[in-house]
């Protein structure tokens, strides 16, 4: 039994489980932020280009209502015992998800464009023997593989 806790210990430790732990971790609390974004700040305004419709509560009665009774709700219709369409609520979440990928892809660009560094200098060309062409060290007089004396290194 000592031996599977040892086990267990040395998985949970690895780097990978514990950088997918930070990773589930973050995404959860981005999630809360992106999803905040969305609910109070976005859907009100489309609800305001939209003359306050709430498009969530759009519906259909799939049925009649009793004679007298006027349904204006989704719930006035389930109190009723009347089966709605509730296409509103899937419109609802069709713009969610369409704001959410929104605001993470311009989360994710901005995150890239601030590790966006500047490109390295690219190597120096490596120092080559002019008699047989093998690379040599910067600071050899005399080339390793042929032998050649060679001129010092400008």
């Amino acid at each position: 039994m000592k031996k599977f806790f040892e086990e267990f210990k040395k998985f949970a430790m690895r780097g990978n489980v514990m950088d997918m732990a930070v990773g589930v971790i973050v995404g959860g609390a981005f999630g809360k932020i992106v999803t905040s974004l969305v609910n109070d700040l976005f859907m009100p305004l489309i609800g305001l280009l939209t003359g306050g419709v709430n498009v969530s509560g759009m519906f259909l009665l799939l049925g009649k209502a009793p004679e007298g009774t006027v349904i204006n709700t989704i719930d006035e219709a389930a109190a009723a015992g009347i089966a709605t369409f509730n296409y509103g609520n899937f419109i609802q979440t069709v713009i969610d998800f369409i704001l959410v990928a929104l605001c993470i892809f311009l989360f994710i660009k901005l995150v890239n464009k601030l590790e966006h560094k500047k490109p390295e200098a690219p190597a120096p060309e490596p120092r080559k023997c002019p008699y047989c062409f093998s690379v040599i060290d910067d600071k050899a007089t005399r080339c390793p593989h042929c032998t050649s004396m060679l001129e010092e290194k400008k």
